[in-house]
This record gives C-alpha cells, structure tokens and sequence, in this order.
C-alpha cells in the first residue's frame, strides 16, 4: 500500500495532464478539418493555407505578435529599471515590495476599467491636462484606446507585467549588487559601470526568462484586447473565438487552426525557456 501512496498523489496532476494533452490533440485534429458531427472526415491543411493567406486572418497574427512584443519589451526595460532604482535605495525588501506585487493580483478586466477611466478621452488624464491648460481640449486628448496601434493593450499589459519582471529579478539583482557590484565598485568601478558590466549580464538570464513568460501569456490572453482592442485588426484569441462562435459551423475549424498557430508559437517560447533554463545550469555546475 505504501509504494502505491506516491502515485495516487500523482493522480490528480496525472488527470490534469491528460485532459490537457486530450484537449491539444482535439484542437489540432479538428484544425485539419476531422470534425465527424459536421460531416467532416478527411484530413486537409487547406484551413491552415486560407489562415496564412486571407488579409484578415495575417492582421491579427500581426497584431498579436506585435503587441505581445512590445509589451514584454517594454516591461522587461522598465522593470530592469524599477529594479535598479529599488535596489539602489535599499528597497528591495519590505513595505515597497508589498505594493509592487498588488498589480499582480488586479484581474485583466479591473485593468481594462482602470485604464478606460485614465487614458480615455474623458478620462483623468485628459481632465487633468485640461485643467492645467496644457490641452486646449479634451478632445485634443491624443486617442490611445480601441486603437489600431494597440497602445491601449499595451498599456494595460505594463500594468501587469512591469511588477512581474520585477518580482522575478530583483531578489537576483539584490544579491549582485550587495557582492559582486560592490566588490566592483571597491576596486574603482562607478555606480553605473557596475550595474552595466557586472550586476545586469549577470541579470539577464531571469530577464530573458521573465520576457519570455509575460510573451507567451500576452500572446494568448483574450480579455485585454477584446476589451481595449479596435474594431480591427483583432488580436488572435479574439478572431479564433469569433470563428469558433460563427453561426455556420463549418467556421469552426479555422478557430482551431488559429488556436493551433498560437499553441505551435507558445510551444517554441517553450523550448527557448528550457534552453535558457539548461544553459543557466550548465554555468552553475561549472
């Protein structure tokens, strides 16, 4: 009984697994247009081909590359920097670290709301602005929501996604900085040239690590741009739930193929994950 112990604990997990595994195969099963109740039975790529080649389908693989790009770009710049800063003051413990984990928690649509009432036209922002003469008009408010840009998306992602970068690198940062940056500066180096050439290379892997996570989430995430999105380009989750709730169902299996396109691009961050993940363990064995 005692040998069978660890794997009934596994159960749970295992089931899980399963179900996940199970649900990835009927997407990509159902992408190549085997879906019997619509009286669909040979397999084809030609939804993978109308995908890659209608204006429409491109737009929005675009548009969530991009905005996931940016996004996680700038976070990971910004939340660098946010560490710097706390670390540089002794802050990197504490009260402080307390708030910065609270954006963390905020759900996506709390984010979306917030957002709405800053930076929209009519928002605090402009009001404020206005108020200060610095705009003649609220109107004159630059519109950054519901945007083919995708500021809007952006912004609310920063939210989100700068306190992650900085609750994963920090404590890393911390520890360089209180050995080998000060060791740096005994031996003549200044402030900046030890964040430079000592405490961020050796930063840089759990940066790449945070980048990579906060990518693939965003690339996937559906709330954020189907409520601060334009009217198009849409995001990818957004235009695969609009084909999957198509009235016709024969729409359904373009859902899937695009499903299936993100899950390919999160399976790639993946391995660049684990190679990171394995490079970093190769350099702590040596």
């Amino acid at each position: 009984m005692r040998k069978a112990v660890p794997y009934i604990l596994l159960l749970p997990v295992m089931l899980l697994t399963l179900i996940f595994i199970g649900g990835i195969v009927n997407v990509i099963i159902q992408s190549l247009g085997i879906i019997p109740s619509l009286g669909l039975y040979k397999p084809t790529l030609s939804y993978y081909q109308e995908v890659l080649s209608r204006p429409d389908f491109l737009s929005s693989i675009a548009f969530s590359l991009y905005i996931s790009f940016v996004s996680s770009l700038l976070a990971a710049i910004l939340g660098v920097l946010v560490c710097a800063l706390l670390v540089g003051n002794g802050l990197a413990k504490g009260k402080i670290m307390q708030i910065t984990k609270i954006p963390i928690v905020i759900p996506h649509t709390v984010v979306a709301l917030l957002i709405i009432n800053i930076f929209s036209q009519s928002g605090l922002l402009p009001r404020l602005l206005y108020a200060l003469g610095l705009i003649s008009a609220q109107e004159s408010f630059p519109s950054l929501l519901f945007a083919p840009n995708g500021i809007g998306i952006i912004l609310a992602y920063l939210w989100k996604e700068i306190p992650f970068v900085v609750f994963f690198v920090i404590s890393i940062m911390a520890n360089i900085s209180t050995t080998l940056g000060e060791a740096a500066q005994n031996l003549g180096a200044s402030p900046g040239q030890s964040f430079r050439y000592v405490i961020l290379p050796l930063c840089m892997p759990a940066v790449k690590n945070a980048f990579l996570i906060i990518f693939a989430f965003s690339l996937g995430a559906y709330d954020l741009p189907f409520l601060l999105g334009a009217t198009a380009p849409k995001a990818l989750p957004v235009q695969a739930f609009i084909e999957y709730t198509h009235p016709d169902l024969l729409h359904r299996p373009y859902a899937m193929a695009l499903n299936s396109i993100m899950f390919f691009i999160s399976l790639i961050i993946v391995v660049f994950y684990y190679r990171l993940l394995q490079g970093n363990l190769k350099k702590i064995e040596r």
